[in-house]
């Protein structure tokens, strides 16, 4: 089945470039220009992926995130300019899937939009499709994890990350690794990506009433401590 995308972002003459390249790639590919318009779109119509830029017109890119979150778990990909790490990091926290600076290499922009769509229909657990370690509990089939009970209302590329902890838990994974099997690619340098997501899992265990069961490994990675998961 042909993936939708929506590519929001005012600058047409990109859009329009990034369009014929992408649908030669076999994605389909709706274009838009104005946040409010694209955040009534997004609400309206059903696509697999959305390229969200954060300089738009009629409203932020980073607030027409925000409002997407409070409704849709679409995945996104942000496009953010060149050294402006703050707005990549408000963007994952937000809860953008990844992120690409401007200008960006469309082979690298296709690359990174499989990642994410891939990793939203993959990493299913053996077995029934759960994974229970102590008081955390992640089911694949309708990819959700609570604690205790309490619903962490994981982003797609969080889940991802979790799962992975828990399947290696009681065991440090390097962030390399982590990327590469929870985000679908390697880390780049001075890429904080795992570390902003791992900060965010952590406020939401925290968040149900949960000791901190994801611990750092200085200059190894991070693990899931079991002992810390047991506990109410």
């Amino acid at each position: 089945m042909t993936e939708r995308l929506l590519i929001i972002d005012d600058d047409r003459e990109l859009c329009t470039l990034l369009r014929e390249f992408l649908q030669l790639e076999g994605f389909a590919v709706d274009l838009c220009h104005d946040g409010r318009e694209a955040l009534l779109r997004c609400r309206q119509e059903n696509f697999d992926g959305i390229v969200l830029d954060i300089m738009l017109p009629g409203m932020w890119g980073l607030e027409v995130l925000r409002k997407l979150r409070e409704r849709l778990d679409t995945p996104v990909l942000m496009l953010t300019a060149r050294g402006e790490d703050t707005d990549r990091i408000i963007g994952l926290e937000l809860g953008a899937d990844d992120y690409l600076p401007k200008p960006c290499n469309p082979r690298e922009l296709a690359a990174r939009l499989r990642a994410i769509l891939r990793r939203g229909r993959s990493a299913e657990p053996a077995g029934n499709g759960d994974l229970r370690v102590g008081l955390t509990h992640l089911s694949s089939a309708d990819r959700s994890a609570s604690w205790n009970e309490r619903d962490l209302e994981l982003t797609s590329a969080e889940f991802n990350i979790l799962n992975t902890l828990l399947t290696h838990a009681g065991s440090v994974v390097d962030k390399e690794s982590l990327s590469r099997q929870a985000l679908g690619r390697s880390l780049s340098a001075y890429d904080r990506s795992v570390d902003v997501h791992v900060s965010k899992i952590r406020k939401k265990f925290a968040a149900c009433g949960a000791d901190n069961p994801i611990v750092s490994i200085r200059g190894a990675g991070y693990q899931f401590n079991v002992s810390a998961a047991e506990h109410n």
